[in-house]
């Protein structure tokens, strides 16, 4: 069966939206492909700086026939509706349709719709022109000539303005080919704004800058990597990673691992060349923390400890070069050197300072006494100056200190339920934002927390709130770490909450993919606590919107989503007014389990059956009794239906009472044999209006008995 090799290249893509990128090409084209009646055995994404690969094999080489009948109106309907039914199926005369007979619902017309199939090069040509315009990425721009205003040309191309291809950087080349495993392949030359597909790259910028003509994606990946560039992101980094370690251990020392930072470097270079670079010892003054957040943020080097050492630095940096220099890298290592020395000589500056540079302490008397700040303390000083000199956090939400007194009080309501010690949670709410008035945080602003903990613990500070200060920002993103400490947890929840209630009063609530105050983060940030800390947080009693709730109730989909949870299973538990959403994540957990075993299957649909039936009449005003009436019940089957739902209702009641969900699940399994023995041996609608309106109440019974876990109705299958 064919492949399809896929190069999207063009000038260099931030690395942080590589991988994120090529993970949403690869599912653009695959869904693509199948909605258009391809299938295949296996995809996989590729990236580097410069492009975005698709490597698809086993390709269908043409779309399956298709046979779909659409059904008509009955053959007495009126002209009119004859008429649509002939424009919407393709027919010209009725007489090419089909008269088919229902005994309820009397001769009715089919259209037969024949449909062939099309070679997958059509396929292929016809789709991606439009997923490579509609590309979403964070941010992106327009370039080359046919950017030009509309009505202009340029070297034959004509202006198209506004029209034009938005990408993120620049696009240069594509390359589509499309072939067997060992024959020849041919190109899919489709066009963008003047880039038309073809069977060209080019490797390295500097070291292979000539073109390379490519077959397939074995010679492509072997062709690239003699042209200095590996494919395969999670080979660059293991290349990175191992020859770190090894340079380090060469000199004695070991690598300070960083995970996130080996994967934005990675992201940096085609052809990874791992050097080490110097500093001066008098730097290592400095504390530990600031020096690697420095030189990682501004150079995006790891830093290197002594063997063995637990703590501390040494003065060594590992650099990642993307060329492969004549001298060895002296050059490279050089001026590296002299960027990280000046701003460790920045840092010492500003860390030097803060620690003597006070304010004036009589203008900080009144925000003292407002917070219960101990002025002989430096970070309460800050904290101090930080109320005193109005810093403002948001025109419409007040200062940074009006800011804090409402984390304050919300904090105190959530220290119980954390289980936090509510004077350490205080304390550490009130000094959390006092290192936004330090220099080095001004200078260097990833520090923030960071110098917050670190004079916090100068300071005497109790080791739990200065835990708080830096981890109260935590978690910033779906793969950075929770914290576990309870007072920081409490810190965290309240900086959340308080920053999501104040946006959405004032208005300011994100909107398609605009997020400028960074609320869907913050909000997976309190899922995560939620979920990750098994804290039992009603949402309501601390937001008081439905509206933000609802908000929650997304970022909670996208969680448990990416745990492997079904969207419909979520949303048969989820209520609008669910707002204790680690239940919500513990009935989910219950449900996958239950609809998975066969007694849960097969009570599903009868479930459904039910429900279906019982709504079908409601709709149709059929009246259902208010409840189910003994006497009225003839045969064995209902009433042994009805004797199992009262058992399974009360079990099932008293299980979800005292949260155990699958004990609540089982419960519900015992009506399955009950409910299939009724859909067996009774007929609803019977005659009598009385029999018929008692097994109606029979179903709604069985809808109702279901719903103490779960609305069944919403679950696909």
């Amino acid at each position: 069966m064919p492949d399809l090799l896929l190069e999207l290249r063009s000038e260099e893509i931030p690395a942080r939206m590589q991988r994120k990128a090529a993970g949403d090409l690869k599912k653009l084209v695959t869904d693509a492909l199948v909605e258009a009646g391809l299938t295949y055995d296996g995809a996989r994404e590729y990236w580097t700086p410069r492009r975005l690969t698709l490597d698809i094999r086993g390709l269908n080489a043409r779309s399956a026939d298709v046979r779909e009948e659409k059904k008509g109106p009955r053959t007495d309907a009126n002209e009119k509706a004859i008429e649509g039914f002939l424009r919407g199926a393709g027919l010209s005369d009725i007489s090419q349709a089909q008269v088919v007979s229902d005994p309820k619902k009397g001769d009715f017309y089919i259209a037969v719709v024949n449909k062939p199939g099309r070679p997958a090069e059509d396929i292929i040509a016809d789709v991606m022109p439009g997923i490579i315009r509609g590309f979403a990425w964070p941010k992106s721009m327009r370039s080359g000539p046919a950017s030009m205003p509309k009505g202009s040309s340029y070297g034959g191309i004509e202006g198209k303005g506004s029209e034009s291809l938005r990408w993120v950087r620049p696009l240069q080349s594509i390359v589509c080919l499309f072939g067997p495993e060992h024959d020849e392949t041919q190109v899919i030359p489709f066009e963008i704004d003047g880039i038309v597909a073809g069977n060209v790259t080019y490797g390295h910028r500097f070291h292979a800058p000539e073109a390379i003509t490519v077959r397939r994606f074995e010679d492509y990946v072997s062709n690239l990597e003699k042209a200095k560039v590996i494919l395969d992101a999670e080979r660059r980094k293991d290349i990175i990673l191992h020859d770190a370690k090894d340079i380090a251990f060469a000199n004695g020392l070991e690598l300070v691992e960083d995970e996130g930072l080996l994967e934005e470097v990675s992201g940096l270079v085609e052809w990874p060349q791992v050097l080490m670079g110097t500093f001066e010892e008098d730097y290592l003054q400095i504390p530990a923390e600031i020096i690697r957040l420095t030189i990682k943020t501004n150079q995006k080097c790891f830093v290197t400890r002594p063997q063995g050492a637990e703590e501390g630095l040494s003065n060594r940096f590992i650099l990642v070069s993307n060329i492969q220099a004549t001298d060895g890298g002296k050059e490279i290592m050089h001026g590296n050197g002299k960027v990280v020395r000046a701003r460790l000589s920045d840092a010492k500056h500003f860390w030097t300072r803060d620690q003597g540079n006070l304010p004036d302490l009589e203008t900080l008397k009144a925000s003292a006494e407002k917070f219960n700040l101990d002025l002989n303390k430096p970070l309460d000083q800050r904290m101090a100056k930080l109320d005193a000199l109005n810093v403002t956090f948001h025109a419409k939400l007040g200062t940074q200190g009006e800011r804090v007194t409402r984390i304050r009080q919300l904090a105190k309501r959530l220290a119980p339920i954390v289980g936090a010690d509510a004077a350490l949670v205080d304390r550490a709410v009130v000094l959390a934002k006092a290192d936004l008035r330090t220099e080095a945080v001004g200078e260097f602003p990833e520090l923030q927390g960071l110098m917050g903990r670190k004079y916090a613990l100068l300071q005497g500070e109790n080791e739990s709130v200065a835990a708080a200060i830096e981890e109260h920002w935590k978690p910033q993103g779906p793969t950075d770490l929770v914290p576990r400490d309870k007072v920081s947890l409490t810190v965290a929840l309240a900086d959340k909450l308080d920053t999501l209630s104040g946006f959405w009063a004032i208005d300011e609530k994100p909107t398609g993919s605009k997020d400028p105050f960074a609320l869907r983060r913050a909000a997976l940030g309190v899922v995560r606590i939620i979920m990750e800390r098994n804290v039992r947080l009603p949402l309501l009693s601390v937001i008081k919107d439905p509206d933000l709730l609802s908000f929650f109730h997304d970022r909670l989909k996208v969680y448990l989503r990416d745990l492997g949870a079904r969207y419909d299973l979520i949303d048969a538990v989820l209520t609008p007014e669910s707002d204790d959403l680690l239940m919500v994540a513990r009935r989910v957990e219950a449900l996958t389990a239950f609809i998975t075993d066969q007694d849960g299957i097969n009570l599903l649909a009868g479930t459904k059956r039910a429900t279906q039936l019982l709504a079908a009449e409601e709709k149709k005003g059929t009246v259902v009794a208010d409840g189910v009436a003994d006497e009225l019940l003839k045969l064995d089957a209902e009433k042994a239906l009805y004797a199992a739902i009262k058992t399974a209702s009360a079990d099932a009641a008293k299980a979800v009472a005292g949260e155990d969900f699958r004990s609540a699940m089982q419960a519900l399994s015992t009506l399955r044999a009950p409910v299939d023995k009724f859909f067996e041996d009774v007929l609803v609608n019977d005659e009598d209006a009385a029999i018929r309106a008692n097994r109606l109440a029979l179903l709604k019974a069985i809808r109702e008995a279901t719903g103490t876990v779960a609305d069944f109705s919403k679950i696909t299958g």
